[in-house]
């Protein structure tokens, strides 16, 4: 399947979400939910610059907005990777962000690389740990090989 079919997909599928939850696709939503289905995992300033290519007159406070709804009825997620802005991304978190604190590198790792922890605060402490909305900070294998 190529790239712009899917695109297209997505977007049909968001917006069918969107409508299913009782709300219509406003321009402004549908440039955010295009950025992000382009950018893939983007900070809201990331988010407000691609969309102001398009559209200068969109401005961050609208983009901050947006994303706060479409979060609000689970159409986007955000994950922090870092000490900065929190990233937001259209996709499923099926995957633990892996961020390196010297290079700022992330690799993205399947969610059961979690299971024993999960399971070990479960059993301790009661906790359902949400490993879909994790990032976990260290030092990548480049980093690491290079100053060891």
């Amino acid at each position: 399947m190529d790239t712009a079919h899917s695109l297209e997909e997505r977007r049909a599928h968001l917006r069918t979400t969107l409508h299913e939850r009782g709300m219509r696709m406003t321009p402004q939503r549908q440039l955010v939910l295009d950025a992000l289905l382009v950018l893939e995992h983007a900070t809201p300033e990331q988010v407000c610059a691609h969309v102001q290519r398009a559209t200068p007159t969109v401005n961050i406070t609208t983009i901050y907005r947006t994303l706060e709804l479409l979060e609000g009825l689970a159409l986007v997620r955000h994950t922090h990777l870092g000490h900065g802005a929190p990233t937001y991304s259209v996709h499923e978190h099926q995957h633990v962000h892996l961020v390196c604190h010297r290079c700022g590198h992330v690799v993205e790792s399947p969610k059961a690389v979690m299971d024993q922890l999960c399971g070990t605060l479960r059993a301790t402490h009661g906790f359902e740990l949400d490993a879909s909305h994790l990032a976990l900070s260290g030092t990548c294998q480049t980093c690491s090989q290079e100053n060891p």
